[in-house]
């Protein structure tokens, strides 16, 4: 596994208290509905660890040209000021599954842009008796339409 850690390793992650709650995301520009997200994500257990996709892998996404507008190391920082936040763990592969196996978290939360049987990793937390949670989406919050809206163009 490629996984790149802040502020805290994947054994001192396993060590927090449970349920252990896990999400993952770019988190490129912190508004609202992440925030959102984030807390109803703790509420779920005890522990919350984000996984953030490094720069490599938010590019592999298609967010846009100039995405991520914000560097790895700050958006773990961002994420990891949160009182909601436990731990940030960032890596590099395309999907948060092998982080996933990993952690083993009791709960996988992500935000309501997805439907729980397109998620591959809803199965493979299911398989050790964990669930999926989708979090209802603010409406208007995106990152995307914050882009949009105010025609940020990326360099």
């Amino acid at each position: 596994m490629k996984s790149r850690v802040l502020p805290a390793g994947i054994a001192a992650c396993r060590q927090l208290p449970r349920p252990l709650v896990f999400t993952n995301g770019v988190f490129d520009l912190l508004h609202a509905g992440h925030v959102h997200c984030l807390e109803a994500a703790r509420s779920e257990g005890r522990s919350l660890v984000v996984g953030i996709n490094s720069d490599a892998s938010a590019r592999r996404l298609g967010k846009g040209l100039g995405r991520p507008v914000h560097g790895e190391r700050d958006r773990a920082r961002v994420v990891a000021a949160l009182q909601c936040v436990s731990a940030v763990l960032l890596f590099d592969e395309d999907t948060p599954a092998a982080l996933i196996d990993a952690l083993r978290p009791d709960v996988y939360v992500k935000g309501g842009d997805y439907l729980i049987e397109r998620l591959p990793e809803a199965a493979q937390v299911a398989a050790w008796g964990g669930r999926t949670v989708i979090v209802p989406r603010l409406p208007g919050l995106s990152s995307s339409t914050a882009f949009a809206r105010t025609r940020l163009q990326a360099p």
